[in-house]
């Protein structure tokens, strides 16, 4: 195991970060230090003792998602690979691979969960007020943002097909996290409610269609529906003509008399 190790500043210095009680951040460098050489530590109540931080600094840092918890105890660092570089050749591959083949690496090269409960308990009233400000306790999935969160819960209001989870490392999560870092979530929740209110989106069209989150979130679409191209006015089903199955239904318009209209234009009548 490698005897340095290195601390992003984009991690470290982040408001995130700093928002933490010193105790969580102490806790977190200590265990920076000490994890193995793909950012696991295996003892992280012993590491608790050492820096003299407590339970509670420690569901901070699960909380907010500093740490990715497992059901073994076992604990990996979220960033690890971005606060840490090894070449190959001096890497000392983790024991817990059971615990490594359950993460993904996303595209910054932070580590990911699958969507799956929480095997952590945070009650609120156990923890100091100083420890849960600006802290979003997830009663849903472990890999779930409390923006991810406001968003499904918004989508389901709608009654369009119920959204239960946004797995992590999908596709699906991909694009919902664009959108929500290139728009912001005001602007996100925003084109939904426009989805609520568009008559076309909502199966008022001539083939039927109805929106479905997925095609709501594809860089192509969701600007459209974010500036109202779908509202009903802008959209109605186009009139149909009538059809005919017998020439004797067919009736000709009336031919009109241009020497009545002429003698009309010229008042002679």
């Amino acid at each position: 195991m490698a005897e340095r190790r290195m601390f992003a500043k984009t991690i470290v210095l982040s408001d995130a970060f700093l928002d933490m009680p010193l105790g969580a951040r102490c806790l977190y460098m200590t265990m920076g230090m000490l994890a193995d050489d793909d950012g696991f530590v295996n003892a992280p109540k012993s590491i608790m003792r050492q820096c003299g931080a407590t339970e509670d600094d420690l569901k901070v840092l699960i909380t907010k998602k500093f740490v990715l918890p497992f059901e073994s105890g076992v604990i990996v660092i979220k960033h690890w690979r971005i606060n840490n570089y090894l070449q190959k050749d001096r890497v000392q591959p983790t024991k817990y691979v059971d615990e490594m083949s359950m993460l993904t690496i996303d595209e910054n090269g932070a580590y990911t969960q699958p969507c799956i409960q929480s095997s952590v308990y945070i009650d609120k009233d156990s923890i100091d007020k100083s420890s849960i400000d600006n802290i979003t306790v997830s009663n849903e999935t472990v890999c779930c943002t409390s923006e991810v969160q406001r968003v499904i819960q918004q989508w389901n209001s709608l009654g369009l097909g119920q959204i239960s989870k946004v797995v992590s490392g999908t596709e699906r999560e991909r694009l919902l996290k664009k959108r929500i870092k290139d728009y912001g979530i005001d602007d996100v929740l925003r084109a939904i409610e426009n989805v609520r209110s568009s008559k076309f989106l909502n199966g008022n069209n001539s083939k039927g269609w109805i929106i479905t989150f997925d095609w709501f979130i594809k860089p192509n679409n969701f600007p459209k529906v974010l500036d109202g191209n779908y509202e009903s006015d802008q959209h109605q089903p186009p009139q149909k003509r009538k059809q005919y199955t017998t020439a004797a239904e067919y009736q000709p318009p009336k031919k009109i008399d241009t020497a009545l209209l002429d003698k009309l234009k010229g008042g002679m009548i």
